[in-house]
Formats: structure tokens, sequence, C-alpha cells
């Protein structure tokens, strides 16, 4: 596995871990330290032996992703099944990065991949944002297109997916791609407060005032999914012989339009709705002037993922999902969770 410690990796090191199950997590030198520590709470949260958690350093960017010959040999030999998650997660992350880090590691991990003896399952976590500029419904079929991308981060998910989507025809590839990933449905954990968190830090500022004018927007809708949803439908899914070859849109069904998620968030704080709503025109014209991040809180390149006209069909995954008794939660059964975190760690 890739990315670990990271937010979604360790999780779903935890949802896999079984006392035969046997782990390779790739970790970067500077997160080493981290790495021993939470793979001993894995451990002793899932009573499994800490035999079972080897970290490996190493670097996506690095060819055989600077693992020692050593150890890669046995790596080699033993990976039944690979989740590279690794990646920057950052819509202001510069080009070279994005490339480096983004593109040639997933061609690097992808060269691991077709080294493997035994290899069971490639399982590569994408983004619903691989659509880019594209409007409209899209399917999870799509993926290459010309409509161009908001960001960086957006393109090199893109190319790097075609990447992996590439390998299909040989070998057993299941790709997930999460809308906006947000905390923990049940606890509200997260570890950045970002996307809808911008909102939420928005309004807890002057709740009563702020609740009043609603800065959303009625059409256009943003996919929320809590990590707790993303990590099982992944771990389920890479057991699913049905999910080979399948590119599955983990995103919510039924998300709500940025009006509506102001307004479920301004209850939960205020008890109330709100009375009004500019234009949206004229909203995101505010939003991108050079004084609305220090009072919104809301960098200009999150702005755009608040006017997206785009919905992400998730038939594949409604068919999977539902074989293994998982659905995606309503963003208003578990918001009050989000918010009862951020109130308890106001800073991260």
């Amino acid at each position: 596995m890739t990315g670990f410690p990271g937010f979604i990796a360790g999780r779903l090191v935890e949802r896999l871990a079984k006392p035969e199950t046997q782990f390779f997590l790739l970790v970067q030198p500077q997160f080493l330290e981290s790495a021993m520590e939470y793979a001993k709470d894995i451990a002793e949260f899932t009573n499994t032996p800490l035999e079972s958690y080897a970290i490996v350093e190493g670097d996506v960017t690095r060819q055989n992703l600077g693992i020692s010959d050593s150890d890669l040999e046995i790596i080699q030999y033993e990976t039944t099944d690979v989740f590279h998650l690794a990646a920057a997660y950052d819509l202001a992350v510069p080009r070279d990065v994005a490339l480096d880090v983004n593109l040639n590691g997933t061609i690097n991990v992808n060269d691991l991949v077709c080294s493997l003896k035994n290899l069971r399952r490639y399982n590569y976590v994408s983004t619903c944002y691989v659509a880019g500029k594209r409007e409209g419904t899209v399917l999870e079929t799509d993926l290459e297109h010309k409509a161009g991308f908001r960001n960086f981060y957006e393109e090199t998910k893109n190319l790097a997916e075609i990447e992996v989507e590439n390998l299909k025809r040989r070998l057993p590839v299941t790709i997930f791609r999460p809308s906006v990933v947000v905390g923990d449905s049940e606890t509200g954990e997260t570890t950045k407060y970002d996307g809808i968190y911008y909102l939420i830090n928005y309004l807890r500022k002057a709740p009563a005032l702020l609740r009043v004018l609603n800065v959303g927007n009625r059409k256009v809708r943003l996919n929320l999914v809590p990590v707790d949803f993303v990590v099982e439908a992944i771990a389920a899914l890479s057991h699913d012989k049905r999910a080979i070859g399948k590119t599955i849109a983990l995103a919510d069904p039924e998300p709500l339009t940025t009006a509506e998620l102001f307004d479920v968030i301004a209850k939960y704080l205020t008890g109330r709705k709100s009375e009004f709503s500019p234009p949206a025109s004229l909203a995101e014209w505010f939003l991108n002037t050079r004084i609305s991040p220090t009072i919104t809180g809301l960098p200009h390149h999150g702005v755009p993922y608040f006017f997206i006209s785009q919905s992400y069909d998730t038939s594949v995954a409604a068919d999977l999902l539902a074989a293994n008794g998982i659905a995606c939660p309503r963003f208003e059964d578990y918001a009050g969770n989000l918010l009862d975190f951020v109130d308890e760690n106001p800073e991260l």
C-alpha cells in the first residue's frame, strides 16, 4: 500500500487488518516515525501482530519506488494485492510536483505491479475530478476528454488514471473514484479542513448573522462522501471479483446543492435556515475578489468547486455496493458529527 500513514490509507489498513494478513506499507522517510506509531495503534486496536505491518522506506517518484533490492525481492514474491493511494492531494499543487507524484509516481507503481509474481488485484484510487471541466453527467466509463482542467491536480490524476486503465487489458485492476472526501460520518474525525469545511468555518464565525444570506447555488451540486464510506467500499470491492476491470465512482448518488448544504449547516448551528440568496453570478464574482479569502476563508483555487456543472453517474458502484450491503449516507444525517468535530478541534 502506498499513501500510508495518510488519512484514507491508514483507515484502510485498519479495516483490512487480520491476523493472517501481511502488509507492506510504503512510507516516505519523513513519515517513518509517525507511520510506526500508527502501525502500533492499529495492531493494538485490531489485536493483530505488530510484525504484520512492515514499514518499507521508499517514495513513489523513484525507480522501484526507492525500495531496497532485498525488500523489493520479498515484495515481488509475497504481494498479492496492491492499493495505490499516494498522490499530491492539493488543488494548488505546482505542475512539476503534480507530474512527478501523481503521474510518474503512478507509472512507477504500475511497473512494480507488473513485476509481481502472484497478483490478485491492483486497486488504484483516482478521483471523480478526472472529469475536469466537463459539464453534465460523467459516466464511470468516461475518462479521456478535451474539456480541460481547473488545475494540475485534476490533469495529472486524469493522465495517471489513463495509465492504470491501460493495464486492465492484462491485469486484474479496479479503479476507485471518490468525490470530495469529508470526515467520518460517525465521529466526524478528519485531518484537514478544506472543501465543505471552508463553508463550515465561514458560518461558524458569526452563525446568527451569516446564515441570513445563503451564498450557495441552487443549481450546482457539491458531491461529498464520508471517509468511512470510502474505506468500507474500497475494502469490500477489492475482494469482490465482479469489481475486476471496473471503474467505480464512490460518490453520493443524490448530492445536495451548495445552497442546500449551506442550509443544513446553518440550521445545525442556529436552528434556522437562510433567508435570502444573492444571484449565483454575484456570489462567484465576490468569492474571486482579492478580499474574499480573508472574509470567507475560501481560497481562490477552491471557488470553482462550488460552481461545477457536472454530476457523477454511480450505476456501476450502486450495483456492486448494494450486493455488499454498503450505501453512501446522506449529508443531512452526519453533518452534525462533522460540525461537532470542528467545534472540538478548531485547529488541525
